[in-house]
This record gives structure tokens, C-alpha cells and sequence, in this order.
């Protein structure tokens, strides 16, 4: 049965290391699709890695096998992965990089064996694609390794409500610029003032809201609270970065 394989690395698209993933894909599991999520992850940043796999994998079909490699612990003691969840697959280390996925589904979870002779600096090529490609062709969780209960998971943002504000963070900065938080729409008044830093922003819709050069807060496309520049960078015009506390007036229930 021929499948969706998704790449997400911090590889970069320079040095040739997504090729050499995808080469070994294709020779293992000619029938699958391969498709790419993103390799421009900042080096070694698995809570974007988290972010950006969280935002996509959802989207995709019953099936779909996510391989994502964003570890900077490769070769050391930690843990090779494959998981499944909503009726995907993902194949990663362990380092927090599925914690989206633990958080939102159950997951049964495996460690994965390091094969003799895998580089200790390529897991992705010698121990993830091939597992990928395992799964791809309709291998079980329990063929691949040991089951386990305890998967590295990222701490969560804060979310709580304080006062008459629903209090969260800034959990990441796109390519933009742009400061997007957790706060969700569901939780957060139609007319609400958000407050990051002491300044306060009255919740538009989009960035045509604002002149040019002014900042602007809105619901995104992840249905969350975010914070833009029109035609500049939030995080540069602002100077907050992911981390920073963002408040908003708390929808009544």
C-alpha cells in the first residue's frame, strides 16, 4: 500500500542531508510519496520543530508516516522513537519533538534498537528513515521495538486565568516575525485588549487594520492570538521573542 511519508528536519536544503534521507526512503519504500514539511528549523530548536509538526500533522490523512528529526542529542544515550496517534505514524527521537502529538491523542509508543553500524551522527539516514519506511509498507508499532509509557515531553506553556486576563506566552516566531502565542480564540473576549510587555493592543482581525510600520494583534490560521508588524518584524519592532508573557481579556463563560 503506498503511503505519505513527511520530512521535517533542521537539516537546511544546503548540504545535501534531506537528499540523502529521501535516497534511502526510495529505496526502501519505492511506492511512497515523499513530502516536505520543513528543514529550515532553527539548528537544534526542537520546541520549534514541536510547533511547526504540531501545526501540520493533523492535516494529513489517516496513514501518513511523519518522520521529523530535529536532534541535537544524536548518538548520546537518547531514545529513538516511533509513535502512533490519530491514526498516523511519527518516527523521531526523543527529546520532546512529539509532545504536540502526546499531548492531543493517545500514543502507543516504541524505542526503537540503533542498528550496528548506524552513524552516530546520522540517525536520520541509518535508523529513522529506514523505520519510516517500515511503517510505510505496513510494519506494526510492536515489530519495531519495546513499548514505553514515559516519552521525553516539553514542558507546556503557561494558560491560566488571572483576574479578568487569560495569561499564556509567546510560544513561537514564524519567519515573519510575528509573535504567536497560545492563547485560543475560544477563550478570548470578541472585543479583547491584549497586553504583551506593558503595551496593550486592541484585537483586530487582519494586518490591514494597522498603517504600515504598526503593530497588530489578531487570531491566526492556528486559532491562536498572534502579534505582527505590518510590513516589518513583531519580534525585531517589539523586541519579545518566544517565552514572553501575553495576556488577554478572558472571554466570560
Amino acid at each position: 500500500m503506498s503511503r505519505i511519508i513527511t520530512l521535517l528536519t533542521d537539516f537546511g536544503t544546503a548540504d545535501g542531508y534531506v537528499g540523502e534521507m529521501k535516497g534511502k526512503l526510495s529505496s526502501l519504500a519505492p511506492g511512497a510519496m515523499l513530502m516536505d514539511i520543513a528543514h529550515d528549523v532553527p539548528a537544534g530548536d526542537v520546541a520549534a520543530g514541536c510547533y511547526a509538526l504540531g501545526r501540520v500533522w493533523r492535516t494529513f490523512p489517516a496513514g501518513t508516516v511523519h518522520l521529523a528529526v530535529v536532534d541535537p542529542g544524536v548518538g548520546s544515550a537518547r531514545r529513538a522513537l516511533a509513535a502512533e496517534a490519530g491514526g498516523q505514524f511519527f518516527v523521531a527521537p526523543d527529546n520532546g519533538l512529539l509532545s504536540d502529538v502526546f499531548a492531543s491523542a493517545a500514543a502507543v509508543t516504541v524505542h526503537l534498537p540503533v542498528p550496528q553500524g548506524a552513524s552516530r551522527t546520522f540517525h536520520g539516514r541509518d535508523v529513522f528513515a529506514p523505520v519510516a519506511a517500515r511503517l510505510a509498507g505496513g510494519a506494526r508499532l510492536a515489530e519495531l521495538g519495546e513499548a514505553i509509557a514515559d516519552p521525553v515531553r516539553l514542558k507546556p506553556p503557561v494558560l491560566e486565568v488571572e483576574g479578568s486576563d487569560l495569561v499564556g506566552e509567546v510560544i513561537h516566531v514564524d519567519r515573519f516575525g510575528t509573535l504567536i502565542s497560545n492563547l485560543p480564540l475560544e477563550r478570548v473576549a470578541r472585543a479583547a485588549t491584549v497586553k504583551l510587555g506593558g503595551r496593550g493592543f486592541q484585537l483586530g482581525a487582519t494586518f490591514a487594520d494597522v498603517p504600515p510600520g504598526e503593530p497588530v494583534a489578531f487570531i491566526g490560521s492556528g486559532g491562536t492570538v498572534e502579534i505582527a508588524v505590518r510590513d516589518g518584524r513583531a519580534d525585531v519592532v517589539l523586541g519579545f521573542s518566544r517565552g514572553t508573557e501575553i495576556r488577554a481579556t478572558a472571554r466570560r463563560s
